[in-house]
């Protein structure tokens, strides 16, 4: 299996050691690299079986997988760049043999790597400080690998060593297992008890073993939460002071179920081990280490435009906190933690210019008038005329670089059909089918009818007409000046109802009144009945 992975990883550079001795010679090795068949360096024959032993320099594959496929690590990365070779032994190639990684020149079969098949999830892997997160991950013989549970500290037990390593593929422990405490438990008595840590004054951390680092002089209290009915726990440490203050907590909300160790102006020698036993004999323990750490001020003059900061210090354990004005967004962590390591947990962020998404009108309907995409500012729209806008014409660009509305849109504008006054008809319609903006309309009336209103209307932006329409009202004609006499009144058009009175000449007269009633206008234009005649008085 090793023989394989490294002919696929390694990058070889054959050479000669020696001629061949053996009386059975060997085939080619047939040594590849990503599937291709290596060759021999310039000036060296391809003809192995003059050969009995051949070297190569290779890299072992990078214990931590990158998208779950083991990498090659390059020897500044892990030192796994080794010196090999294969030896011809009675026709058969053995090896490789490989150089210990501190180069001393004897050379040692490859032992077997370890694989991380699972593990719980309350579990934290690591190597080298660096967390295992999926599984299947290759450990190299002879590496260690790190265990401890999720934070926060003291929430889970631990069941194993903290430190397993991997022996020619075996485990020299199985993996442990992270058991929920107390806290988790609803206070079982058969629960390991939970332990809480409180810093009221100072700071503390936990590296990246689980063991919690804090600064020289805080307070610290270890709460081990366990219920007083079940009796009473008892705290043990391994550190080199001889007594610590413990009890009950005092409070109302606390007495009854926290057990408190106390550590006041922490010194080097509370280093230790602090474990809490319930009066079931179930533990649990914090391991305790005293260190005076600093991390490297951050220099204000390296950190981002507009970027705007707030340090509670730069000792272990405390934080720098930070955010951006208005029109800016923050890219990165928003606050930093000095780490056991004497490291700050990430860089500093830094303050990117709030934009919206570009606006780009592939709509020859709407209009955009005014138009800037960062923070506060607005894009402004019109549409064309003719057309209405569905939504808002202003919207602006917010904090969280998104506008506060949807880009509007334009709907043509459209007035309902004209409505036809009774005995008139449309004269002309500039769109009979749709009448949009600008659409003019023409009435008329019929015959012996008059219209009243205006006779043309146009469709306006809003939708409606300019002018309500007109209506088509009766009308009978002028009937003219009887022979010998007049009418009353005179007029060009008589409406309906409207009756005549008819008047005679000297020397004229009406014939009798039932023979020469007035003239009526009738409600369809027309006179009840022909104008009558003066006629000579003396015909009477």
């Amino acid at each position: 299996m090793w023989y394989a992975v490294i002919s696929v990883l390694a990058a070889c550079a054959l050479c000669v050691d020696g001629q061949l001795q053996e009386s059975v010679k060997c085939p080619s090795p047939g040594l590849t690299l990503n599937g291709t068949v290596v060759a021999p360096r310039s000036g060296i024959s391809a003809d192995f079986s003059a050969l009995s032993e051949v070297k190569f320099s290779a890299r072992l594959p990078s214990p931590l997988p990158k998208n779950g496929v083991a990498s090659m690590a390059s020897s500044s990365e892990d030192g796994s760049s080794r010196i090999c070779k294969i030896k011809c032994v009675a026709g058969q190639w053995v090896g490789p043999l490989c150089q210990e990684g501190n180069g001393d020149g004897r050379f040692q079969p490859i032992l077997k790597s370890c694989v991380i098949e699972e593990f719980s999830p309350n579990l934290i892997l690591s190597f080298k400080n660096r967390i295992i997160t999926e599984l299947n991950t290759t450990i190299l013989h002879n590496d260690t690998i790190s265990a401890r549970c999720q934070e926060p500290i003291g929430t889970y037990k631990l069941s194993g060593p903290s430190m397993i390593n991997c022996n020619n593929g075996i485990w020299t422990s199985p993996i442990p297992k992270c058991h929920p405490t107390t806290l988790f438990t609803n206070y079982s008595e058969n629960s390991p008890p939970t332990i809480l840590v409180r810093v009221p004054s100072g700071s503390a951390a936990v590296d990246h073993g689980g063991e919690l680092v804090v600064f020289p002089g805080s307070i610290l209290h270890l709460e081990c939460l366990y219920l007083r009915r079940h009796g009473d726990p008892e705290w043990t440490w391994t550190s080199e002071a001889d007594t610590y203050l413990t009890g009950w907590a005092i409070g109302n909300d606390e007495r009854n179920w926290k057990y408190r160790l106390s550590i006041y102006y922490v010194k080097n020698f509370d280093t230790g081990t602090y474990t809490c036993t319930t009066s079931r004999g179930i533990n649990n323990s914090i391991s305790l280490r005293v260190s005076d750490i600093h991390c490297k001020p951050i220099p204000s003059m390296d950190l981002s435009p507009h970027l705007n900061y707030r340090a509670s210090g730069h000792r272990l354990g405390q934080t720098t906190y930070f955010n951006c004005p208005p029109g800016f967004l923050l890219k990165g962590s928003a606050n930093i933690t000095c780490l056991p390591s004497g490291e700050w947990s990430n860089s500093p962020p830094k303050c990117i210019m709030v934009k919206c998404p570009a606006i780009n009108v592939d709509d020859s309907r709407l209009i955009m008038v005014e138009y800037n995409d960062t923070y506060g500012k607005r894009a402004v729209f019109k549409c064309a005329w003719g057309f209405q806008m569905s939504g808002e014409n202003s919207i602006q660009c917010l904090a969280d670089s998104t506008w506060s509305h949807q880009i509007p849109t334009c709907t043509e504008i459209l007035c309902p059909p004209p409505v036809v006054p009774l005995n008139g008809f449309l004269i002309e319609d500039s769109a009979p089918e749709r009448h949009v903006v600008g659409s003019v309309v023409q009435f008329s009336c019929g015959v012996k009818h008059q219209m009243i209103g205006k006779p043309s209307t146009m469709c306006t932006e809003n939708g409606t007409w300019s002018h309500s329409p007109p209506y088509c009202k009766a009308r009978c004609e002028y009937p003219g000046e009887p022979p010998n006499g007049r009418i009353i009144p005179l007029k060009f058009w008589y409406g309906p109802g409207d009756k005549l009175k008819i008047t005679c000449l000297a020397g004229y007269v009406l014939p009798l009144p039932t023979e020469a009633s007035p003239p009526v206008c009738l409600n369809d234009g027309t006179w009840s009945h022909p104008l009558p005649e003066c006629i000579p008085y003396t015909n009477v």
